[in-house]
């Protein structure tokens, strides 16, 4: 599988590389990292503050020729009525999003012999293997350590595992 992955606003270099990794180790994908885009025109919300994930999915399709496509993005998300989200994607589609705003935050997720940034890093991999999990037709998983189980905090992220539980890497396989 190739996946393409496109930054859109200033990401910067740890988040690429970051995202590169755990897609080429948990999914055995070749990764291409496109140039950064600008954001979507019309993707900002001004009474929310906030941008359009399905926008940024849009965009990565467009500028993605891989099988998979995923938008890397350091803007504040939101989808529908969701306060916010981490990232999204259509179940079995091709694109998907990420957003690194909420992550980089003051909780430590109980780990606090761990640096700040590796614990961002952690977050980041995690996020990029679950939205791409969804384009491989994975839905959210009830194992709370699966990279699948649906994770609405940071807490939550930091709970799950990097990997997918044995019933999901047979759903994919």
């Amino acid at each position: 599988m190739h996946v393409d992955i496109v930054p859109v606003g200033e990401v910067d270099a740890v988040v690429k590389r970051e995202a590169s990794s755990a897609l080429r180790a948990i999914y055995e994908s070749q990764v291409t990292v496109h140039d950064a885009r600008p954001v979507p025109a019309g993707s900002y919300d001004s009474s929310r503050d906030q941008y359009r994930a399905e926008e940024f999915i849009d965009l990565a399709k467009r500028v993605g020729d891989g099988e998979k496509n995923i938008a890397i993005t350091p803007k504040d998300l939101f989808y529908h009525r969701r306060n916010y989200v981490f990232g999204l994607a259509y179940l079995g589609g091709n694109g998907s999003v990420i957003s690194t705003y909420r992550l980089r935050t003051s909780s430590d997720g109980g780990f606090s012999n761990r640096s700040a940034d590796d614990i961002f890093s952690d977050r980041v991999r995690k996020e990029v293997i679950h939205e791409v999990g969804h384009t491989l037709g994975l839905e959210h998983c009830d194992n709370k350590r699966c990279v699948m189980n649906f994770s609405p905090t940071v807490r939550e992220v930091d709970v799950k595992e990097e990997n997918l539980c044995g019933s999901c890497q047979r759903d994919i396989l």
